[in-house]
């Protein structure tokens, strides 16, 4: 059997992660199970759309409930010593010069990442090519809007 890859978190990712877990179990899982209970009341399951509909959705929400299960499990939590060593790393949060706007990025393991929040992960392209850079350090990264330069500002 193979052995798992360890998943990097911050603690407050892991700790969102386990939260998000929490909830699926305790609260989501029940009422979907109601739900499919409710449809399956109504009679004929081959033409019940909301049956259908409800069993889709518990499939999703076990297949996720498996993933968060699977990435906690495997967890490694990075600790934060609290030095800051002028150097990016995951769980610092670090301001750059965009192409002229100033953006804020909080490094973060892969199973954590919400781009939407600002929050990258040391693996996607922007987090790889910062890792281990200093205050200072200018840099191009592709986007899909095509070539951009990065200039790292402050970390913290």
């Amino acid at each position: 059997m193979e052995k798992s890859k360890r998943v990097r978190f911050t603690r407050e990712g892991f700790d969102r992660v386990s939260a998000e877990l929490k909830e699926l179990v305790e609260i989501k899982r029940p009422e979907i199970i109601a739900a499919v209970a409710e449809a399956r009341s109504h009679g004929d399951l081959r033409e019940n759309a909301a049956y259908d509909v409800a069993r889709q959705d518990q499939a999703m929400l076990e297949k996720r409930i498996s993933e968060l299960e699977e990435q906690l499990r495997n967890a490694e939590i990075m600790a934060d010593n609290g030095a800051n060593n002028g150097i990016v790393e995951m769980g610092r949060t670090v301001t750059v010069d965009f192409d002229g706007f100033e953006e804020v990025y909080k490094i973060v393991g892969p199973a954590e990442a919400q781009p939407m929040k600002n929050e990258i992960s040391e693996e996607s392209p922007i987090g790889s090519q910062m890792k281990g850079r200093a205050v200072g350090d200018s840099f191009a990264v592709e986007t899909p809007g095509g070539s951009a330069q990065i200039t790292i500002k402050n970390i913290d």
